[in-house]
């Protein structure tokens, strides 16, 4: 196809329709439907992967990478620069489909494509940055540590963010040299693949340094185990990622997991209440609360307790649930039933155990209600369990101690958030919580790209993504002596 030609279709769905990317578009065996949740349309079609494909995909990845890695950095980031262009010239065409498939309000999608451009403009910077050091050494010795391509990088990305959680891992594998086997959710692997795969297409990168397949967890299975790849990243559950984590350390496999988690959000009683409530309702309904840094507790000091419920029940009922693409809503479908019936449950159980329902947790289709719950306590599902919908649990403490107590009372570590006229106090009472994520006057949701992103505990394997971390995961140190001959030796 003719560059002008690529160009002009590149988000025409009749390229991808019944097909994945690998050895350029191809039709499988089995397919299935591309399914809108807000409406349940039919979107387009694509192609399932099985373990088959999967092998033949790793094969051809892990040829086409020697070449890839032996291009000159200013080859490979200008491959970056134009995509980052094509993401820009084709914003809003690709806004939409982030929209319709992931079921996202437009400011979340519009959000999420931003962090993408960033993610692919940092990647284009990769190339030419050190990469090594120079060691201590002999005086006849000059001893380097460098780092160097792991060869093919597996990434399993998750349906919530899909654009931004596969392009974080598939742009800094492939601008330090990695070919990349992408298995992004069948749910949205048109935003968190297909549409990856097509920029990278346009913006020259070479055939079959990467490779976009979705499939269910058989193909994630054959990505874990097949010997051609080298390192897996994934984003996802907690309960899938000690699976992917088992079966890949089996095969000695570099391994990033970034998981779930159940994060807290710290209300003192110096904090501005309505601040608090702002970001207390964003952290917890963004996106529906699918989000692996949604604010899942709400811990309030007890002299604030009922006047912040209140006015959260008040924000909460507000809040506009709809068909994203059809009209200006704060929250949208969850992604399945499944995940709607979960919700559901923790609620009503949550309820039954003795806390009192102050707005919300009532549904259409997969459209749930902002939720608000107070008198939430250890013990209860809405306080233990990880809920990936739009509830926000409400937990009063006493001092700081207990909200410490509380905060921690979890095998998850990833993110949490503190409120307080001082910034000290905050701070000494962050210093105490394990997490990856500390956000001091900030609700728990943020990122940056540029910044470090792991969590502890079961929200991973103590790895990050993004920003310095980038180079630490995606590629692995070499060390290189050097001599003008080779010395004498006693035998």
């Amino acid at each position: 196809m003719r560059s002008a030609e690529l160009l002009a279709d590149l988000l025409d769905e009749s390229v991808w329709r019944g097909k994945v990317f690998s050895s350029g578009w191809r039709e499988l065996e089995s397919a299935a439907d591309a399914v809108e949740p807000a409406t349940s349309r039919v979107l387009s079609r694509i192609g399932i992967a099985g373990p088959n494909d999967i092998a033949r995909a790793a094969t051809a990845a892990r040829q086409a990478q020697r070449a890839w890695a032996a291009r000159s950095y200013e080859e490979r980031a200008a491959i970056f620069r134009k995509a980052a262009r094509l993401v820009e010239e084709h914003a809003a065409e690709i806004v939409p489909w982030i929209v319709r498939e992931s079921g996202s309000t437009q400011p979340k999608a519009e959000f999420e494509l931003g962090i993408a451009l960033k993610s692919i403009l940092e990647a284009a910077a990769m190339p030419s940055q050190p990469q090594g050091v120079v060691l201590a050494s002999p005086a006849d010795v000059t001893s380097l540590a460098r780092r160097r391509p792991i060869g093919v990088v597996g990434v399993i990305s998750p349906f919530n963010f899909p654009f931004i959680l596969a392009l974080r891992a598939v742009a800094p594998a492939l601008a330090v040299g990695n070919a990349v086997v992408l298995k992004p959710d069948p749910r949205t692997a048109i935003c968190g693949g297909f549409v990856i795969a097509r920029l990278f297409e346009a913006a020259g990168l070479p055939p079959d340094v990467l490779h976009v397949l979705p499939g269910g967890a058989d193909a994630g299975a054959a990505l874990c185990s097949h010997p051609d790849v080298g390192m897996i990243q994934f984003t996802g559950s907690t309960s899938a990622g000690r699976k992917v984590g088992e079966l890949a350390g089996r095969h000695l496999k570099k391994v990033s997991l970034e998981l779930g988690g159940k994060n807290s959000l710290v209300v003192l009683d110096d904090a501005d209440l309505d601040l608090a409530v702002s970001n207390a309702a964003f952290g917890a309904y963004l996106h529906q609360g699918q989000i692996c840094m949604a604010t899942g507790r709400v811990l309030v000091q007890r002299k604030l307790e009922k006047e912040f419920v209140a006015r959260l029940a008040q924000k909460a009922k507000h809040l506009p649930v709809g068909d994203p693409a059809a009209g200006n809503v704060v929250l949208g479908p969850l992604i399945n039933q499944a995940q709607l019936d979960h919700v559901a449950s923790i609620v009503r159980d949550t309820v039954a155990a003795g806390a009192t329902l102050e707005a919300g947790g009532t549904f259409e289709k997969l459209f749930y209600r902002a939720t608000v719950l107070s008198g939430v306590r250890p013990g209860m599902r809405a306080f233990d369990e990880e809920i990936f919908g739009p509830v926000a649990p409400v937990t009063a403490f006493d001092d700081d101690e207990e909200a410490i107590a509380l905060a921690n009372q979890t095998d998850y570590g990833l993110s949490a958030g503190i409120l307080s006229g001082s910034v000290g106090r905050a701070m000494a009472l962050g210093r105490k919580l394990r997490i990856g994520l500390l956000h001091i006057n900030n609700q728990t949701v943020d990122d940056e790209i540029v910044n470090p992103f792991g969590g502890v505990g079961i929200s991973g394997n103590g790895t990050s993504v993004s920003g310095p971390a980038n180079w630490e995961e995606f590629t692995q140190w070499q060390w290189m002596t050097v001599r003008e001959q080779p010395p004498a030796r006693p035998f």
